[in-house]
Protein backbone atom coordinates (compact mmCIF):
# COMPACT_ATOMS: atom_id res chain seq x y z
CA UNK A 1 0.00 0.00 0.00
CA UNK A 2 1.40 3.40 -0.93
CA UNK A 3 1.05 6.53 1.22
CA UNK A 4 -1.88 8.05 -0.66
CA UNK A 5 -3.81 4.78 -0.67
CA UNK A 6 -3.20 4.48 3.08
CA UNK A 7 -4.44 8.01 3.67
CA UNK A 8 -7.60 7.43 1.63
CA UNK A 9 -8.28 4.26 3.54
CA UNK A 10 -7.76 5.78 6.98
CA UNK A 11 -9.87 8.85 6.19
CA UNK A 12 -12.72 6.58 5.13
CA UNK A 13 -12.30 4.67 8.40
CA UNK A 14 -12.47 7.82 10.54
CA UNK A 15 -15.62 8.83 8.64
CA UNK A 16 -17.14 5.37 9.15
CA UNK A 17 -16.46 5.63 12.88
CA UNK A 18 -17.22 9.35 13.12
CA UNK A 19 -19.20 8.89 16.35
CA UNK A 20 -16.15 7.46 18.14
CA UNK A 21 -14.14 10.67 18.77
CA UNK A 22 -17.29 12.62 19.64
CA UNK A 23 -18.50 10.07 22.15
CA UNK A 24 -15.01 9.71 23.61
CA UNK A 25 -14.81 13.49 24.05
CA UNK A 26 -18.20 13.40 25.80
CA UNK A 27 -17.09 10.54 28.05
CA UNK A 28 -14.00 12.50 29.11
CA UNK A 29 -15.98 15.72 29.59
CA UNK A 30 -18.45 14.03 31.94
CA UNK A 31 -15.56 13.36 34.32
CA UNK A 32 -14.76 16.73 35.98
CA UNK A 33 -11.00 17.23 35.98
CA UNK A 34 -10.65 20.72 37.45
CA UNK A 35 -7.02 21.43 38.26
CA UNK A 36 -6.85 21.26 42.08
CA UNK A 37 -4.37 24.12 42.13
CA UNK A 38 -7.26 26.40 41.16
CA UNK A 39 -10.20 24.80 42.98
CA UNK A 40 -10.38 21.76 45.21
CA UNK A 41 -13.78 20.31 46.07
CA UNK A 42 -15.47 16.91 46.28
CA UNK A 43 -16.23 15.40 42.88
CA UNK A 44 -14.47 17.89 40.64
CA UNK A 45 -10.79 16.84 40.78
CA UNK A 46 -11.09 13.48 39.04
CA UNK A 47 -8.06 13.43 36.76
CA UNK A 48 -7.16 9.80 37.62
CA UNK A 49 -10.61 8.62 36.51
CA UNK A 50 -10.35 10.45 33.19
CA UNK A 51 -6.86 9.09 32.65
CA UNK A 52 -8.23 5.60 33.31
CA UNK A 53 -10.46 6.11 30.27
CA UNK A 54 -7.53 7.29 28.16
CA UNK A 55 -5.31 4.40 29.27
CA UNK A 56 -8.03 1.85 28.53
CA UNK A 57 -8.52 3.19 24.99
CA UNK A 58 -4.79 3.18 24.32
CA UNK A 59 -4.43 -0.37 25.62
CA UNK A 60 -7.27 -1.46 23.30
CA UNK A 61 -5.11 -0.20 20.43
CA UNK A 62 -2.19 -2.40 21.54
CA UNK A 63 -0.17 0.64 22.54
CA UNK A 64 2.50 0.23 25.17
CA UNK A 65 0.91 2.32 27.91
CA UNK A 66 2.59 4.01 30.85
CA UNK A 67 1.09 5.87 33.77
CA UNK A 68 3.18 8.07 36.05
CA UNK A 69 2.13 10.43 38.82
CA UNK A 70 3.36 13.99 38.44
CA UNK A 71 1.79 15.00 41.75
CA UNK A 72 0.02 12.76 44.24
CA UNK A 73 -3.11 11.42 42.57
CA UNK A 74 -2.43 13.30 39.32
CA UNK A 75 -1.04 10.95 36.65
CA UNK A 76 0.18 11.42 33.10
CA UNK A 77 -0.76 8.68 30.64
CA UNK A 78 1.18 7.93 27.46
CA UNK A 79 0.73 5.27 24.79
CA UNK A 80 3.23 4.28 22.15
CA UNK A 81 3.67 2.13 19.07
CA UNK A 82 7.30 1.24 18.52
CA UNK A 83 9.12 2.66 15.53
CA UNK A 84 12.07 4.73 14.46
CA UNK A 85 12.94 7.79 16.53
CA UNK A 86 13.95 9.83 13.49
CA UNK A 87 10.36 10.27 12.27
CA UNK A 88 8.57 9.82 15.58
CA UNK A 89 5.38 11.79 16.24
CA UNK A 90 3.34 12.48 19.37
CA UNK A 91 -0.14 13.95 19.77
CA UNK A 92 -0.22 15.93 23.03
CA UNK A 93 -3.23 17.01 25.07
CA UNK A 94 -3.93 18.03 28.65
CA UNK A 95 -6.64 16.41 30.74
CA UNK A 96 -6.89 19.15 33.37
CA UNK A 97 -9.43 21.96 32.98
CA UNK A 98 -10.05 25.30 34.64
CA UNK A 99 -12.90 25.80 37.15
CA UNK A 100 -16.48 26.32 36.01
CA UNK A 101 -16.65 29.77 37.59
CA UNK A 102 -20.15 31.18 38.06
CA UNK A 103 -22.36 28.20 37.28
CA UNK A 104 -25.39 30.49 37.05
CA UNK A 105 -23.83 32.00 33.92
CA UNK A 106 -24.04 28.63 32.12
CA UNK A 107 -27.11 27.67 30.11
CA UNK A 108 -26.11 23.98 30.21
CA UNK A 109 -24.64 21.59 32.75
CA UNK A 110 -20.87 22.34 32.61
CA UNK A 111 -20.13 18.62 32.82
CA UNK A 112 -23.18 17.32 30.96
CA UNK A 113 -21.48 17.13 27.53
CA UNK A 114 -24.70 18.13 25.80
CA UNK A 115 -24.90 18.49 22.00
CA UNK A 116 -27.04 21.25 20.52
CA UNK A 117 -27.01 22.34 16.88
CA UNK A 118 -23.72 20.62 16.12
CA UNK A 119 -21.97 22.04 19.18
CA UNK A 120 -20.70 19.96 22.09
CA UNK A 121 -20.99 22.04 25.26
CA UNK A 122 -19.09 21.71 28.52
CA UNK A 123 -16.03 22.66 30.49
CA UNK A 124 -12.86 21.37 28.92
CA UNK A 125 -14.35 20.04 25.71
CA UNK A 126 -12.81 22.75 23.57
CA UNK A 127 -9.79 23.20 25.84
CA UNK A 128 -8.93 20.44 25.23
CA UNK A 129 -10.45 17.00 25.66
CA UNK A 130 -11.73 17.06 22.07
CA UNK A 131 -8.11 17.21 20.91
CA UNK A 132 -7.21 14.16 23.00
CA UNK A 133 -10.23 12.29 21.66
CA UNK A 134 -9.27 13.19 18.07
CA UNK A 135 -5.74 11.88 18.62
CA UNK A 136 -7.00 8.57 20.00
CA UNK A 137 -9.54 8.31 17.15
CA UNK A 138 -6.73 8.81 14.63
CA UNK A 139 -4.76 6.01 16.25
CA UNK A 140 -7.83 3.76 16.26
CA UNK A 141 -8.43 4.32 12.55
CA UNK A 142 -4.80 3.52 11.77
CA UNK A 143 -4.95 0.32 13.79
CA UNK A 144 -8.34 -0.76 12.44
CA UNK A 145 -7.04 -0.30 8.89
CA UNK A 146 -4.00 -2.44 9.67
CA UNK A 147 -1.64 0.45 8.86
CA UNK A 148 1.75 0.15 10.52
CA UNK A 149 3.87 3.29 10.77
CA UNK A 150 7.62 3.29 10.37
CA UNK A 151 8.17 6.08 12.89
CA UNK A 152 7.26 5.78 16.56
CA UNK A 153 3.74 7.13 17.23
CA UNK A 154 2.56 8.26 20.65
CA UNK A 155 -0.40 9.80 22.48
CA UNK A 156 0.50 11.98 25.48
CA UNK A 157 -2.33 12.84 27.88
CA UNK A 158 -0.92 15.08 30.60
CA UNK A 159 -1.99 16.90 33.75
CA UNK A 160 -1.34 20.44 34.96
CA UNK A 161 -0.95 22.29 31.67
CA UNK A 162 -3.32 24.99 32.90
CA UNK A 163 -1.04 25.70 35.86
CA UNK A 164 2.25 25.86 33.95
CA UNK A 165 2.84 22.70 31.95
CA UNK A 166 4.33 20.60 34.73
CA UNK A 167 2.77 17.38 33.43
CA UNK A 168 4.48 17.64 30.06
CA UNK A 169 7.74 18.77 31.64
CA UNK A 170 7.68 15.69 33.85
CA UNK A 171 6.90 13.36 30.94
CA UNK A 172 9.75 14.74 28.84
CA UNK A 173 12.32 14.03 31.55
CA UNK A 174 12.41 10.56 29.98
CA UNK A 175 14.47 11.05 26.79
CA UNK A 176 12.76 8.03 25.22
CA UNK A 177 9.47 9.94 25.37
CA UNK A 178 10.75 12.87 23.32
CA UNK A 179 9.51 12.56 19.71
CA UNK A 180 11.09 14.23 16.72
CA UNK A 181 7.82 16.15 16.23
CA UNK A 182 4.65 16.83 18.20
CA UNK A 183 1.18 18.09 17.34
CA UNK A 184 -0.36 19.82 20.34
CA UNK A 185 -4.12 19.47 20.02
CA UNK A 186 -5.03 22.80 21.57
CA UNK A 187 -8.07 24.46 19.98
CA UNK A 188 -6.97 26.52 16.98
CA UNK A 189 -10.23 27.08 15.05
CA UNK A 190 -8.80 24.61 12.54
CA UNK A 191 -5.86 26.91 11.87
CA UNK A 192 -2.31 25.61 11.63
CA UNK A 193 -0.06 27.28 14.19
CA UNK A 194 3.72 26.72 13.98
CA UNK A 195 4.71 29.39 16.51
CA UNK A 196 3.81 30.89 19.87
CA UNK A 197 5.14 33.72 22.02
CA UNK A 198 7.16 33.10 25.15
CA UNK A 199 5.61 33.72 28.56
CA UNK A 200 7.13 34.77 31.85
CA UNK A 201 5.45 35.36 35.19
CA UNK A 202 7.47 38.04 36.93
CA UNK A 203 7.03 39.62 40.36
CA UNK A 204 8.20 43.12 41.25
CA UNK A 205 8.34 43.98 44.95
CA UNK A 206 8.47 47.67 45.87
CA UNK A 207 9.25 48.75 49.43
CA UNK A 208 8.10 51.93 51.14
CA UNK A 209 8.14 52.98 54.81
CA UNK A 210 5.34 52.61 57.35
CA UNK A 211 3.76 55.60 59.07
CA UNK A 212 0.44 56.58 60.66
CA UNK A 213 -2.10 57.83 58.11
CA UNK A 214 -2.95 60.68 60.50
CA UNK A 215 0.43 62.18 59.74
CA UNK A 216 0.11 61.74 55.98
CA UNK A 217 0.57 65.48 55.58
CA UNK A 218 4.04 64.92 56.97
CA UNK A 219 4.70 62.33 54.25
CA UNK A 220 3.75 64.82 51.54
CA UNK A 221 5.10 68.00 53.17
CA UNK A 222 7.76 66.98 55.71
CA UNK A 223 7.47 69.24 58.76
CA UNK A 224 10.92 70.73 58.87
CA UNK A 225 10.28 72.59 62.15
CA UNK A 226 9.50 69.38 64.09
CA UNK A 227 12.23 66.97 63.01
CA UNK A 228 11.93 64.89 66.19
CA UNK A 229 8.20 64.25 65.82
CA UNK A 230 8.05 61.47 63.23
CA UNK A 231 9.79 60.26 60.10
CA UNK A 232 7.83 60.77 56.87
CA UNK A 233 6.26 57.59 55.51
CA UNK A 234 6.73 56.40 51.96
CA UNK A 235 3.49 55.01 50.53
CA UNK A 236 4.16 51.79 48.59
CA UNK A 237 0.69 51.93 47.00
CA UNK A 238 1.53 55.24 45.36
CA UNK A 239 4.90 53.95 44.21
CA UNK A 240 3.10 50.93 42.73
CA UNK A 241 0.61 53.17 40.91
CA UNK A 242 3.46 55.13 39.35
CA UNK A 243 5.20 51.90 38.38
CA UNK A 244 2.05 50.51 36.74
CA UNK A 245 1.75 53.66 34.65
CA UNK A 246 5.38 53.32 33.58
CA UNK A 247 4.95 49.63 32.72
CA UNK A 248 1.92 50.50 30.62
CA UNK A 249 4.07 52.92 28.64
CA UNK A 250 6.79 50.27 28.26
CA UNK A 251 4.19 47.81 26.97
CA UNK A 252 3.06 50.31 24.33
CA UNK A 253 6.66 51.09 23.43
CA UNK A 254 7.43 47.40 22.93
CA UNK A 255 4.29 46.98 20.82
CA UNK A 256 5.28 49.87 18.53
CA UNK A 257 9.06 49.44 18.48
CA UNK A 258 9.64 45.69 18.31
CA UNK A 259 9.30 44.00 14.90
CA UNK A 260 6.00 42.16 14.58
CA UNK A 261 6.12 38.44 13.90
CA UNK A 262 4.45 37.75 10.53
CA UNK A 263 2.09 35.15 12.03
CA UNK A 264 1.14 37.02 15.21
CA UNK A 265 -0.79 40.23 15.88
CA UNK A 266 1.24 43.43 16.33
CA UNK A 267 1.59 44.19 20.02
CA UNK A 268 1.68 40.54 21.17
CA UNK A 269 4.51 41.62 23.53
CA UNK A 270 2.12 42.45 26.37
CA UNK A 271 2.88 43.01 30.07
CA UNK A 272 -0.35 42.31 31.94
CA UNK A 273 -0.54 43.44 35.59
CA UNK A 274 -2.53 40.50 36.91
CA UNK A 275 -2.18 40.65 40.71
CA UNK A 276 -1.39 43.67 42.91
CA UNK A 277 -1.09 43.24 46.68
CA UNK A 278 -0.32 46.20 48.93
CA UNK A 279 -0.02 46.38 52.69
CA UNK A 280 2.18 46.57 55.73
CA UNK A 281 4.99 44.19 56.60
CA UNK A 282 6.26 41.36 54.44
CA UNK A 283 5.83 37.71 55.34
CA UNK A 284 7.98 34.67 54.68
CA UNK A 285 5.92 34.10 51.52
CA UNK A 286 7.01 37.48 50.16
CA UNK A 287 3.53 38.99 50.44
CA UNK A 288 2.15 41.80 52.65
CA UNK A 289 1.15 40.69 56.14
CA UNK A 290 -1.50 43.35 56.86
CA UNK A 291 -3.86 44.41 54.09
CA UNK A 292 -6.93 45.45 56.11
CA UNK A 293 -5.90 48.68 57.83
CA UNK A 294 -6.00 51.88 55.75
CA UNK A 295 -4.75 53.86 58.76
CA UNK A 296 -1.27 52.53 58.00
CA UNK A 297 0.88 54.01 55.27
CA UNK A 298 1.74 50.73 53.46
CA UNK A 299 5.38 49.79 53.12
CA UNK A 300 5.20 46.93 50.61
CA UNK A 301 3.64 46.48 47.18
CA UNK A 302 3.87 43.17 45.31
CA UNK A 303 2.97 43.26 41.62
CA UNK A 304 2.70 40.11 39.51
CA UNK A 305 2.88 40.40 35.73
CA UNK A 306 2.12 38.07 32.83
CA UNK A 307 4.78 39.07 30.29
CA UNK A 308 4.84 37.82 26.70
CA UNK A 309 7.64 38.10 24.19
CA UNK A 310 7.93 37.43 20.48
CA UNK A 311 9.13 34.09 19.03
CA UNK A 312 12.01 36.09 17.53
CA UNK A 313 13.30 36.93 21.03
CA UNK A 314 14.78 34.78 23.79
CA UNK A 315 13.95 34.87 27.48
CA UNK A 316 17.41 36.03 28.62
CA UNK A 317 17.22 39.03 26.30
CA UNK A 318 13.71 39.96 27.49
CA UNK A 319 14.54 39.53 31.16
CA UNK A 320 17.57 41.78 30.84
CA UNK A 321 15.54 44.45 29.05
CA UNK A 322 12.79 44.43 31.68
CA UNK A 323 15.27 44.53 34.56
CA UNK A 324 17.04 47.51 32.98
CA UNK A 325 13.68 49.27 32.66
CA UNK A 326 12.97 48.70 36.38
CA UNK A 327 16.43 49.95 37.34
CA UNK A 328 16.11 53.07 35.19
CA UNK A 329 12.63 53.82 36.52
CA UNK A 330 13.77 53.50 40.12
CA UNK A 331 16.80 55.73 39.50
CA UNK A 332 14.47 58.69 38.98
CA UNK A 333 13.30 58.64 42.62
CA UNK A 334 15.50 59.42 45.62
CA UNK A 335 13.81 56.80 47.83
CA UNK A 336 13.91 54.06 45.19
CA UNK A 337 17.54 54.73 44.37
CA UNK A 338 18.33 53.69 47.95
CA UNK A 339 15.62 51.00 48.13
CA UNK A 340 15.44 49.52 44.61
CA UNK A 341 12.60 47.19 43.60
CA UNK A 342 13.25 43.46 43.58
CA UNK A 343 12.50 41.51 40.38
CA UNK A 344 11.70 37.79 40.69
CA UNK A 345 11.36 35.57 37.59
CA UNK A 346 9.57 32.23 37.14
CA UNK A 347 6.91 33.09 39.66
CA UNK A 348 5.18 29.84 40.55
CA UNK A 349 7.94 28.11 38.53
CA UNK A 350 6.11 29.22 35.38
CA UNK A 351 8.18 29.75 32.24
CA UNK A 352 6.98 28.97 28.70
CA UNK A 353 9.75 29.45 26.11
CA UNK A 354 8.74 30.76 22.70
CA UNK A 355 9.02 28.59 19.61
CA UNK A 356 9.02 29.32 15.89
CA UNK A 357 8.75 26.21 13.73
CA UNK A 358 9.82 26.83 10.10
CA UNK A 359 6.98 27.02 7.62
CA UNK A 360 8.70 24.41 5.42
CA UNK A 361 8.55 21.79 8.21
CA UNK A 362 6.79 18.77 6.64
CA UNK A 363 3.90 18.65 9.13
CA UNK A 364 2.88 22.22 8.30
CA UNK A 365 2.34 21.40 4.64
CA UNK A 366 0.84 18.00 5.42
CA UNK A 367 -1.90 19.46 7.62
CA UNK A 368 -2.52 22.30 5.17
CA UNK A 369 -3.02 19.89 2.28
CA UNK A 370 -5.24 17.54 4.28
CA UNK A 371 -7.51 20.36 5.43
CA UNK A 372 -7.73 21.70 1.90
CA UNK A 373 -8.65 18.23 0.62
CA UNK A 374 -11.44 18.12 3.22
CA UNK A 375 -12.77 21.43 1.91
CA UNK A 376 -11.80 23.26 5.10
CA UNK A 377 -9.83 26.46 5.57
CA UNK A 378 -6.09 25.96 5.94
CA UNK A 379 -4.84 29.26 7.32
CA UNK A 380 -1.35 29.30 8.81
CA UNK A 381 -1.07 31.66 11.75
CA UNK A 382 0.41 31.90 15.25
CA UNK A 383 -0.89 30.84 18.66
CA UNK A 384 -1.49 33.96 20.74
CA UNK A 385 -1.58 32.03 24.02
CA UNK A 386 1.00 29.48 25.19
CA UNK A 387 0.94 25.69 25.38
CA UNK A 388 3.06 22.65 26.10
CA UNK A 389 4.68 22.81 22.67
CA UNK A 390 7.22 25.10 24.35
CA UNK A 391 8.58 22.24 26.44
CA UNK A 392 8.77 19.82 23.53
CA UNK A 393 10.83 22.42 21.66
CA UNK A 394 13.14 22.72 24.65
CA UNK A 395 13.55 18.93 24.72
CA UNK A 396 14.50 18.81 21.04
CA UNK A 397 11.17 18.05 19.33
CA UNK A 398 9.63 20.24 16.61
CA UNK A 399 6.19 21.45 17.76
CA UNK A 400 3.07 22.44 15.88
CA UNK A 401 -0.36 23.39 17.26
CA UNK A 402 -3.54 22.25 15.55
CA UNK A 403 -6.93 21.40 16.97
CA UNK A 404 -10.71 21.73 16.72
CA UNK A 405 -12.99 24.70 16.23
CA UNK A 406 -15.12 26.15 19.00
CA UNK A 407 -15.29 29.03 21.44
CA UNK A 408 -15.47 30.30 25.02
CA UNK A 409 -12.52 28.43 26.50
CA UNK A 410 -12.33 29.22 30.23
CA UNK A 411 -15.76 30.89 30.02
CA UNK A 412 -19.40 29.86 30.44
CA UNK A 413 -20.98 27.70 27.74
CA UNK A 414 -17.62 26.56 26.35
CA UNK A 415 -18.26 24.58 23.17
CA UNK A 416 -16.52 22.65 20.43
CA UNK A 417 -17.79 21.86 16.94
CA UNK A 418 -18.75 18.20 16.57
CA UNK A 419 -17.78 18.20 12.89
CA UNK A 420 -14.38 19.70 13.65
CA UNK A 421 -13.57 16.88 16.09
CA UNK A 422 -14.00 14.41 13.23
CA UNK A 423 -12.02 16.65 10.85
CA UNK A 424 -9.19 16.87 13.37
CA UNK A 425 -9.03 13.10 13.77
CA UNK A 426 -8.76 12.77 9.98
CA UNK A 427 -5.99 15.33 9.77
CA UNK A 428 -4.02 13.69 12.60
CA UNK A 429 -4.27 10.25 11.00
CA UNK A 430 -3.19 11.48 7.57
CA UNK A 431 -0.37 13.58 9.01
CA UNK A 432 0.90 10.56 10.96
CA UNK A 433 1.07 8.49 7.79
CA UNK A 434 2.94 11.19 5.86
CA UNK A 435 5.33 12.12 8.66
CA UNK A 436 6.06 8.71 10.17
CA UNK A 437 5.95 6.82 6.87
CA UNK A 438 4.74 3.28 6.30
CA UNK A 439 6.56 0.21 7.59
CA UNK A 440 7.92 -1.93 4.81
CA UNK A 441 7.07 -5.57 4.55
Amino acid sequence: MDVQAAITRVLDEVERQRDFPVELARELMRVPTVNPKFEEAPGINREPEAQDIVAARLAELDMTTTRAEVFAGRPNVAGSWAGSAERSLAINGHIDVVPVGDQAAWSVDPFGAEIHDGRLYGRGGYDMKAGIAAGIAAAKALRDCGIELDGRFEIHSVVDEEAGGFGTKDLLRDPDRVPSAVIVGEPTEGQIMPCQPGLEWVRVTIRGRNAHAGWRYNDIYPQRDTPDRTRPGVNAAELAARFLTAVGQLERDWGCRKPAHPLLPPGITTINPGVVQVGSGIGANGLPVTMTNPAITPDVAVLDFDLKYSPTENSAQVRAEFEEFVRSWAAQDSWLRETPPIVQWELGSLHFPAFDTPLDFPLVDSIRRQRTALGRSAEITGFVAVCDGAFYRGAGATPLIHGPLGADAHGPDEWVSVESIVDTAKVYAAAAIEYCGLRAG
